[in-house]
């Protein structure tokens, strides 16, 4: 097993008081496995993703990734686990615009001290990016930057990729093509992957399913 969490709470204060928008969640994941997180929009699918990662805390619960609790971690431990074991792929797909492709792809696999030239060549290739690598993120298309950034994720090969809302902001057909190329990429390298989404359609096309409602996992 690659990911357990066990009662994870989190709520955050509102002019009307605390909302609990996680409450006593758990999950488990295993190494190689796909799971698809549905829910309503404001459910908590986002917060959960971030407590995974490491971005933000919860207020009770444990999350044991590669058998570690990150939750009883400090900013740093944090920050150490998603440079070696997490790879996240953001909606608004969060690129430096001053850096070119090829720096893009290879900024998380530099951070985390694992920079492979000849596999983020092969994987530039693979994303439809290969002769792009001089260019800028505002130079690409949507599909393309949404490409780019799942390429940074897999760059540094974590054992668990966690996407929110990847083809959010792309037409079906483009988002379809982007989901196939993150489930080869992942397959590939034997990881993990927990992804958010809207889509039914799309979740259905993983290993499981969990929907979260009113602080809940079902």
């Amino acid at each position: 097993m690659l990911l357990k969490l066990e009662n994870v709470s989190k709520s955050f204060a509102t002019s009307e008081g605390a909302y609990q928008v996680l409450d006593g969640v758990n999950l488990k994941l295993n190494i190689g496995e796909t799971l698809a997180l549905t829910g309503e929009s404001g459910s908590g699918k986002s917060t959960l993703l971030h407590l995974i990662g490491g971005l933000d805390t919860p207020e009770s619960g444990a999350i044991i990734l590669n058998d570690q609790d990150v939750a009883r971690m400090d900013d740093k431990g944090r920050a150490a686990v998603r440079r070696s074991t997490v790879g996240i792929v953001f909606q608004q797909f969060n690129l430096i615009p001053s850096l070119t492709v090829a720096d893009n792809l290879s900024f998380q696999a530099r951070l985390a001290g694992r920079m492979d030239h000849a596999f983020c060549a092969k994987l530039q290739d693979r994303l439809g990016l290969g002769d792009l690598g001089k260019r800028y993120p505002e130079q690409l298309s949507g599909g393309q930057q949404q490409r780019l950034a799942i390429g940074r994720a897999l760059a540094a090969r974590p054992r668990l990729v966690l996407a929110d809302e990847p083809t959010g902001n792309l037409d079906e057909e483009t988002g379809d093509g982007v989901l196939d190329l993150m489930l080869d990429l992942v397959g590939d390298g034997g990881a993990a992957l927990l992804m958010v989404t809207h889509s039914t359609r799309l979740a259905a096309r993983l290993d499981r399913r969990v929907h979260l409602s009113q602080g809940h996992l079902a």
